[in-house]
């Protein structure tokens, strides 16, 4: 990693805990009524079949366990609003272009497409990608753009750990405005939000 990857990471991070995703998250798209919604209709450049796909793949990143998964913390729709308002033009094609190629992966290594795919399946499929993407991080070049995957991943845990969910259930949050206060960790607690 460069110094401006880091720095561009570091100021997300910042930013993402400063707004927190809910905030981030379209005003104008009810995003509990998308069950109702025909399959044609789109919410920015994503249809909706496109956003549970989304949150099918975020949800195997982040799995509900004692506590709720990346789907609970609508993080689907996180990442459609962020590539939809935030994304130049060439990396909205990237991503999209990206979501294609993993769920044709699927077809090609399973014969079901990843929503179709048995959670085993997917697990197995997403840890192939992250293996993929770090041999291909190592060989990148300066110009070369970023593996699909790593950005869908980036985004997975950004839209889930700056969620009320992320913040509150899975990570322990402590609000502390305005005053310096020592917590007490210790070994084998959550992380602090």
């Amino acid at each position: 990693m460069n110094r401006r990857e880091l720095l561009q990471r570091t100021a997300i991070v910042l930013g993402g805990t400063l707004f927190g995703a809910d905030s981030l998250l379209a005003k104008n798209v009810d995003w509990d009524a998308l069950e109702g919604l025909p399959d044609g209709v789109s919410i920015g450049l994503f249809s909706k079949a496109q956003v549970k796909l989304l949150n099918e793949i975020a949800e195997t990143i982040i799995p509900a366990t004692t506590t709720p998964g990346a789907k609970a913390a609508k993080t689907g729709q996180f990442m459609a609003t962020i590539v939809s308002d935030c994304y130049e033009a060439k990396d909205q094609q990237d991503f999209m272009a990206g979501l294609l190629k993993l769920d044709q992966e699927s077809k090609s290594r399973y014969g079901k497409t990843f929503m179709k795919a048995s959670p085993k399946l997917r697990h197995d499929l997403l840890t192939e990608l992250n293996t993929e993407q770090k041999a291909y991080n190592q060989n990148r070049k300066s110009g070369d753009p970023k593996h699909y995957f790593r950005v869908m991943k980036d985004l997975v845990l950004w839209g889930y750990f700056t969620s009320e969910i992320g913040a509150t259930q899975a990570l322990r949050y402590v609000p502390v405005p305005g005053r310096y206060e020592t917590i007490e960790y210790k070994k084998g607690d959550r992380a602090f939000s």
